[in-house]
């Protein structure tokens, strides 16, 4: 398989890919110790602003990392959302106060992917991490060890050798074509243009601005140019059917203007492209994994692709560090395909339905588009904060509501508010997730509570971090909870019973999915 005599290349992980989630996996693997490789084929970083959305789970991971600050600073924060159909606006819904008291971050923030690139690449650099440009895949073969990679650089073709290999090089990806593994889904039928433009009339510059029409709907995000620090807007709307993908920028222009009113002075990009709903046939081929693009992409709507893919890539660096590291059983690995595919399906699932919503030219479709924004919207908007529905639909968009099956953890048939989820915020114990490790909570305990938990963090060798209140989480006072390095909790029980039920929790098994490494949800 090699083209050269020269040895390979030894290493733990090779990932393929220097996007946002290549990027968050390659600088948490160097975070934690693991000697990587990081390749792509391109020239360098993208230049293209992309994806922009960034919720408040992908908010919680920056500041995990230690770049939270950077991230805010150059994000523009949405103030509302403001629909309308045609020509006409309506009132503005407001979003700051979205997931407040669930998560330090509430609101929507817009940062473009090359701005996340940018921010973690700059980060991996001062980990000491590097990406190899210019560096394309060319072979991947399974090994006992792990796999062997052939790459074709500016000086020539190497070999890698790595334990384990995951591609996050988008969704053509090179990985998953070599692994054999299919891309199941559909594409749409329908063209959309996208245009970052500045100096936008007609449109709210603050806000997210959702406009309908009959036949065609408009989306613009607020931005800021990574390149000057100018606002302007991205703007998103349909451009036709199957012939539509030859339109150009002007007529792009046209259609805005004549659509819904809506004029820009300049852009700084423009593209047409068509929306694909595509999940990979599993996320985990032996030695090889996907992330990100290359194991799922679907439509824009509700800006939760980059998000998925970061935590995607959050997710499996912890497994991948604990079972390289032997503080796991290679099992563990099967769990990544068991949490992360179920949430991309389900993903998949309401984008889907949210995107033909948009698209439909039914009567009732537009009937549905005209007045329900102006009569409905408003209404709802006012009274969901103060009903727990509301939280519930604040944690689903800012993707802090997400649920795991956790094994070995007691779960019954009916899902338990504290475990399998991100660790609910009472407001001081997020500092502690910093340290990216296991550890174990405890929340306002009583004194015999308190010793025994102290017994059980020293048998079991874990940090116990004590709190004084749950706050107005379903956190139970005196209860242990064992926290995993990325954010999850893995299990419950009362701290007399804690080493038992937790040394269950930490050993997976790998007969506990039957799907093994071709997992299926």
């Amino acid at each position: 398989m090699t083209h050269e005599s020269a040895a390979p290349e030894d290493i733990e992980v090779l990932v393929v890919g220097a996007g946002p989630t290549g990027l968050m996996l390659a600088n948490w693997l160097v975070k934690l110790g693991r000697r990587i490789a990081l390749i792509d084929g391109k020239d360098g970083p993208t230049v293209e602003s992309r994806a922009l959305g960034v919720h408040s789970r992908s908010l919680e991971i920056y500041d995990q990392l230690g770049v939270i600050d950077r991230v805010l600073a150059e994000a523009v924060r949405v103030e509302s959302v403001r629909q309308g159909f045609g020509h006409a606006s309506f009132a503005p819904v407001p979003l700051t106060r979205l997931g407040q008291g669930i998560t330090p971050y509430p609101g929507i923030h817009v940062l473009e992917q090359s701005a996340n690139e940018r921010i973690l690449g700059d980060n991996l650099r001062t980990l000491g991490g590097t990406v190899r440009w210019r560096h394309r895949l060319v072979s991947l073969e399974q090994v006992d060890d792990g796999v062997l990679a052939v790459v074709e650089g500016p000086d020539g073709p190497s070999t890698i050798r790595a334990r384990f290999a995951v591609g996050c090089d988008g969704a053509g990806s090179t990985v998953r074509s070599l692994c054999g593994t299919d891309f199941e889904g559909t594409t749409s039928r329908q063209s959309f243009y996208l245009v970052d433009a500045v100096g936008v009339g007609g449109l709210d510059p603050a806000s997210v601005n959702v406009r309908l029409g009959a036949t065609a709907f408009l989306l613009a995000f607020p931005m800021r140019s990574a390149e000057d620090g100018r606002t302007g807007q991205r703007l998103i709307g349909t451009a036709g059917d199957d012939a539509a993908p030859d339109i150009t920028e002007e007529g792009a222009r046209r259609r805005m203007a004549e659509g819904f009113g809506v004029t820009y002075e300049d852009s700084r990009w423009f593209s047409t492209y068509r929306v694909h709903h595509r999940i990979a046939a599993r996320f985990r081929t032996g030695s090889v994994f996907l992330a990100g693009d290359a194991a799922h992409v679907h439509s824009p709507v509700g800006a939760q692709g980059m998000n998925t893919g970061l935590q995607d890539a959050h997710n499996l660096a912890f497994k991948l560090h604990d079972v390289i590291s032997g503080r796991a059983p290679e099992a563990l690995l099967d769990r990544y395909g068991a949490e992360r595919r179920p949430v991309a399906v389900r993903l998949l699932q309401t984008t889907d339905t949210a995107f033909r919503g948009l698209t439909s030219t039914s009567r009732r479709a537009v009937l549905v588009r005209r007045f329900v924004p102006r009569m409905v919207v408003p209404v709802i908007v006012s009274v969901l904060p103060r009903l727990p529905i509301g939280r519930r639909l604040a944690g689903y968009l800012g993707q802090v509501r997400i649920h795991y099956r956790m094994e070995g953890a007691q779960e019954g048939r009916r899902r338990d508010a504290v475990v399998g989820r991100r660790l609910q915020w009472t407001g001081d114990n997020f500092d502690a997730l910093r340290s990216a490790s296991w550890q174990l909570h405890l929340y306002a305990p009583d004194p015999a509570a308190a010793r025994r938990a102290e017994a059980s963090a020293v048998g079991l060798g874990l940090p116990l971090h004590r709190f004084g209140s749950t706050g107005s989480t379903p956190l139970r006072p005196g209860t242990l909870y064992l926290v995993r390095p990325d954010g999850f909790v893995a299990a419950a029980s009362a701290p007399a019973e804690a080493v038992t039920v937790f040394r269950a929790a930490r050993a997976p098994s790998s007969a506990a999915h039957p799907g093994g490494k071709d997992e299926r949800p």
